[in-house]
């Protein structure tokens, strides 16, 4: 689910072989990947899987669950997939019977099929309706954000999430021009205050990112998910994460070093994996991905 806005190519899994080996698939094992998207990650591992493995793929996009439910009907009862938010990964997991797994598998950020849908509004480049809601049934979507909030929240989402240097002059341009409904009224916005100082990066990538972490409570569900992950992993069991940015590689390995110390984990990682320049250039979407494993001790 890469963060990297730069390019619409169609859907491919970031670092495939590198996700394998850390979850060290293998017949009849049991896996859950959190973040199923447009099921990459999740074909490679049923296929890795077969013939009498388990796969339960969750994620809070219906779209995602519709498309997976169709392209990976060929596994049969090998694959379940489940609608819902990885902070109840825990509940999702005891309701489909994945009590005990042999690896769990998170892929952060947004996905390439979210990104690429026009009436979204995850992307700058893409007139669409400001909603950026990973389940467009529930919450706050961004349009309610840059509407209603006051321009020092506003300016606060865009510092914490987005890490933007210019947080303050974009929350006053925008409190000024309200209100704002549509993606590219938006980025049109934020290129005025920025003008072209991020070089071959859009303008508006930190802004966009920023609200779609608030919108999704994106880094509040990663940091609930994680915790379950130690009870729902057995004995040797891997967990394995994919994130895009430094909020979200913050957050996983200061849970990961926290459980070694606790004796929970053992780091399997103790360094960042990062893509090859191969995949790299590939494709683009792999450029900030961050790998980090860690293995359940009994």
């Amino acid at each position: 689910m890469s963060n990297d806005t730069e390019s619409l190519a169609p859907h491919v899994p970031v670092m495939v072989t590198e996700v394998m080996e850390g979850l060290r698939t293998h017949p009849g094992g049991t896996y859950v990947d959190c973040t199923l998207g447009a099921g990459g990650h999740s074909r490679a591992i049923l296929e890795r899987i077969q013939p009498s493995g388990r796969l339960l793929g969750i994620d809070a996009d219906s779209s995602a669950i519709e498309l997976a439910q169709k392209t990976l009907s060929e596994f049969g009862e090998s694959f379940t997939a489940a609608q819902g938010n990885f902070s109840h990964l825990g509940e999702i997991c005891r309701e489909k019977g994945f009590n005990s797994t042999d690896g769990i598998f998170f892929d952060l950020g947004i996905s390439s099929m979210q990104l690429d849908s026009a009436d979204r509004g995850f992307s700058f480049q893409r007139e669409a309706p400001l909603d950026m809601r990973f389940d467009t049934n529930e919450g706050v979507s961004a349009a309610d954000i840059v509407n209603s909030y006051s321009e020092q929240e506003i300016a606060r989402i865009l510092w914490e999430y987005g890490e933007e240097r210019y947080s303050r002059q974009i929350a006053h341009r925008i409190v000024q021009n309200r209100p704002i409904l549509s993606t590219l009224r938006l980025a049109h916005l934020v290129q005025q205050v920025l003008g072209n100082r991020r070089g071959r990066i859009h303008p508006a990538t930190r802004t966009f990112m920023a609200l779609r972490i608030a919108v999704n409570k994106e880094l509040e569900s990663l940091a609930l998910g994680l915790d379950q992950t130690v009870s729902l992993l057995r004995s040797q069991g891997r967990l394995v994460v994919l994130s895009y940015h430094s909020l979200e590689d913050r957050i996983v390995k200061q849970f990961m070093r926290g459980k070694a110390a606790d004796n929970a984990f053992a780091l399997i990682t103790k360094k960042v994996i990062r893509p090859t320049t191969l995949e790299s250039h590939s494709n683009p979407r792999s450029r900030s991905a961050r790998l980090r494993v860690a293995e359940r001790i009994a």
